[in-house]
């Protein structure tokens, strides 16, 4: 066949394949565009108002702390626990101590008498806290240990309590007692919309009834003859349409077409950027996001806490906590400081606070100490060389997890722990930021950037021991791609409102294209 035939064909057979392309995503392309339109409408218009979102650190009552936790710890014959913490509830103030099965216990901190099932009763008061709700009925407390349909992976945090509150809109909190925080919160409405985007945006359907190597390869087979399907809409409404034929005029269908040409052509770009940064985000969810196990927190024998927490050498006035890390074979008291002023605290959680290590007159610091629990001796930059410990560490897992080391460097620091890592820079973050976003939940953090080809970077909670993530160029790629193309990020100059509704009306002019599509394959047969 020579090439002006094969031109001939082509043009001949190209609205078929259009058809054909499009007929075949219908379906999936309505699922996508009305969960997508929903999204910004129930997460900004519609979203949840709760009462506090976190508790501000206020410093320790010492005049309620008369037994230091060694004391308790010897008095209860606990020998090795994981951690503890110092916390304020009823009223009163105790030791919340991790014991070496990762269980929660609480003491009184004036006589160290147990408190039966204390870290139910505090998640109880802690989802009261925070929904603002001292008087509705809790219908059931539950733990949590795995992610589920209404407690997701993007949480992050595990393990959680789900309390569930006998009210009109059947409120479920979800609380991490091991931090006082607010993991999440549901409501009728947003239990509906997350089955819904589950199934209908995510496909996760799929991953029930199979795995999830087949869930995305379903979802970027589909994409991609979405995309082929705008591209060949483009060319022949757009590019080619005086060459095709058009319908009788007064035509019923010449009219629906009119305006699938219109409205497709406009929404064209918008199709595009959706499906296409949509198909690479599902390209890189074939490796499992496994940073939940990710987490060093070693055994630590009561017997080499010789310094009392007590007779530390701080000024207990600007103290909001007190917890435990072991690192270097040595085990440090890891004190939170406070200011007087809860209101600089606020500040720092919103306000622009990397602050390097090592420079001068930045803005913040981190408000963590370290002292060592057998000599009373603060640690200079111990926050620094415990994320260093935890990121040696975190390699080293990688790699006996079967994660190819990228480069030399880091095989090196794997099989041995004094070959060093080359950090090529370091900060603590207590802001959400492009690079470490929303999605990772835990803050703060100290980043520790790894001088790799890649520009291996991750982030970890010292106060926890766990990573909260790891970023290298092929994430920061996508992510950029997906909060740009899919997320319509540059327009955030113009607020949030108008993102949205960006967002939902190119989600909704999909769908009139789609629907108008389908209206004149029907009617054209």
């Amino acid at each position: 066949m020579d090439t002006e035939n094969l031109s001939r064909t082509v043009k001949r057979n190209m609205y078929s394949w259009h058809r054909i392309l499009g007929i075949m995503t219908i379906i999936p392309v309505i699922f996508w565009t009305c969960s997508g339109l929903s999204h910004p409408i129930i997460a900004h218009w519609f979203k949840l108002q709760i009462a506090h979102e976190y508790i501000k650190p206020a410093p320790v009552n010492k005049e309620q702390v008369k037994l230091s936790v060694n004391e308790v710890l010897s008095k209860n014959g606990i020998n090795l626990l994981r951690n503890f913490r110092i916390i304020n509830f009823q009223g009163k103030t105790f030791y919340q101590i991790k014991d070496r099965k990762n269980e929660m216990q609480y003491f009184s901190a004036a006589d160290g008498v147990k408190l039966p099932d204390g870290d139910r009763l505090y998640a109880v008061y802690l989802s009261r806290y925070f929904l603002g709700d001292s008087t509705s009925k809790v219908s059931s407390i539950t733990p949590v240990n795995s992610f589920t349909d209404e407690y997701k992976y993007i949480n992050r945090l595990l393990p959680v309590w789900k309390v569930s509150f006998d009210r009109k809109d059947q409120m479920d909190v979800y609380v991490e007692t091991s931090q006082s925080r607010l993991a999440n919160y549901n409501d009728t409405n947003r239990k509906v919309f997350l089955w819904v985007f589950s199934n209908f945006h995510s496909y996760e359907f799929i991953a029930k009834i199979t795995n999830n190597t087949a869930r995305y390869t379903l979802v970027l087979i589909l994409a991609s003859i979405v995309i082929f399907s705008t591209l060949s809409g483009l060319l022949i409404y757009g590019f080619l349409w005086k060459k095709f034929k058009k319908p009788v005029a007064g035509q019923k269908v010449g009219f629906l077409r009119k305006y699938h040409r219109s409205i497709g052509l406009l929404t064209s770009i918008v199709t595009l950027t959706f499906m296409g940064s949509g198909a690479y985000h599902a390209t890189h969810k074939f490796t499992p996001d496994d940073r939940i196990n990710y987490v060093f927190e070693p055994e630590i024998k009561s017997r080499d806490l010789v310094i009392a927490s007590t007779t530390l050498p701080v000024q207990w006035d600007q103290v909001s906590n007190i917890a435990l890390a072991r690192f270097n074979d040595k085990t440090y008291y890891q004190v939170c400081l406070v200011k007087k002023d809860n209101d600089s605290w606020k500040k720092q959680q919103v306000a622009k606070a990397e602050t390097m290590f090592g420079e001068k007159d930045k803005k913040e610091k981190p408000n963590v100490a370290y002292y060592d629990a057998a000599n009373g001796q603060l640690l200079p930059d111990g926050i620094m060389e415990h994320s260093y410990s935890l990121v040696k560490h975190f390699v080293a897992q990688g790699v006996a997890d079967g994660e190819a080391a990228c480069c030399e460097m880091m095989a090196n620091a794997a099989a041995d722990e004094s070959a060093p890592l080359i950090i090529s820079s370091s900060g603590y973050i207590t802001k959400f930021d492009n690079d470490y976003g929303f999605v990772n939940k835990r803050l703060p953090v100290v980043k520790i950037a790894l001088s790799t080809p890649q520009h291996l970077t991750y982030y970890v909670e010292t106060a926890t021991g766990r990573l909260g993530a790891k970023v290298q160029d092929s994430d920061r790629r996508e992510g950029l791609s997906f909060a740009v193309f899919h997320k319509f990020l540059l327009v955030d100059f113009a607020g949030k409102n108008f993102r949205d509704f960006l967002t939902a009306f190119s989600a909704f002019g999909v769908l009139v294209v789609s629907v108008l599509g389908l209206i004149i394959f029907i009617k054209s047969k």
